[in-house]
Order: structure tokens, then C-alpha cells, then sequence
């Protein structure tokens, strides 16, 4: 899995996270890290570049849920345990994470896979790069 940062000036400021290569178990970790590195120093509005990703697992899902979250503003950290503390998306704290993170162009297998998962509801999904950075 490759990563990069990109940014684009909209109406706000745009950081792209382009991911190449399958989202899996074995680097899906490393999306949410650098994901939320990237947070940690300022970016507030992201958009993961999914073009480049022809096959996500459940492991995958779940990084891409939980950069959703970090973008949104909720803490990943830790109670004690050890491990995250993950929240779902809900009607709630949806209108916030469409907010601050947006797809773009993830393959149909990819869009698919969302699709039935149900992150589509929450996720905006864009195809033209222009359009997804003035969506911010």
C-alpha cells in the first residue's frame, strides 16, 4: 500500500490521502495512523483518493470508517485498554463526518463493497476531483 498527501485549495483548505494498492489487514493500521498523524497536524478536511485501491476488506472498511471519525473530530484514543475506542456513524454524527471527509473515485468493485455496508449513506463519493474539493 502506497500513501500520499496532496493538498488543493477550495473554499477551504483540502488534504488528499491517495491510497494505491488493496486496504487489508495488512496495512489498514497504517491508514489510520497516518490519517490520523495528518489530523494531528491541522489538516481538517480530507479527501481519500480510493482510485488507485481495487479491493477493500473488513479490515480495510473498518480504517476507512475510522478515518471518517478522526476527521469528524472524535478521539481514537484509548480508555485504558489499550485499544481504540471506536463509535459508529449514525444520524447523529453524520451530517458532521460528510463534513470534513469525502471519497473519490473508488473502482465499482470498491463502490460496491461500500454500497452494501452501508458507509455510502454516510460517506459522499465524488468523480471529478474539482467537484470534490469545491464540496468541502
Amino acid at each position: 500500500m502506497q500513501i500520499t498527501f496532496s493538498s488543493q485549495e477550495g473554499r477551504v483548505p483540502v488534504t488528499t490521502m491517495k491510497l494505491a494498492g488493496n486496504l487489508d489487514a495488512s496495512n489498514y493500521a497504517e491508514v489510520i495512523a497516518r490519517a490520523q498523524d495528518t489530523y494531528d497536524e491541522g489538516a481538517r478536511y480530507l479527501l481519500v483518493d480510493l482510485s488507485g485501491v481495487p479491493y477493500v476488506s473488513s479490515a480495510g472498511l473498518m480504517s476507512l470508517h475510522s478515518v471518517a471519525l478522526i476527521f469528524a473530530g472524535f478521539s481514537m484514543n484509548s480508555k485504558g485498554s489499550g485499544r481504540p475506542v471506536f463509535r459508529s456513524i449514525n444520524s447523529q454524527n453524520a451530517k458532521t463526518v460528510r463534513e470534513h471527509i469525502k471519497l473519490f473515485a473508488p473502482p465499482p468493485a470498491v463502490e460496491q463493497v461500500l454500497d452494501v455496508v452501508g458507509l455510502k449513506e454516510f460517506l459522499d463519493i465524488h468523480l471529478d476531483l474539482e467537484t470534490a474539493v469545491q464540496a468541502f
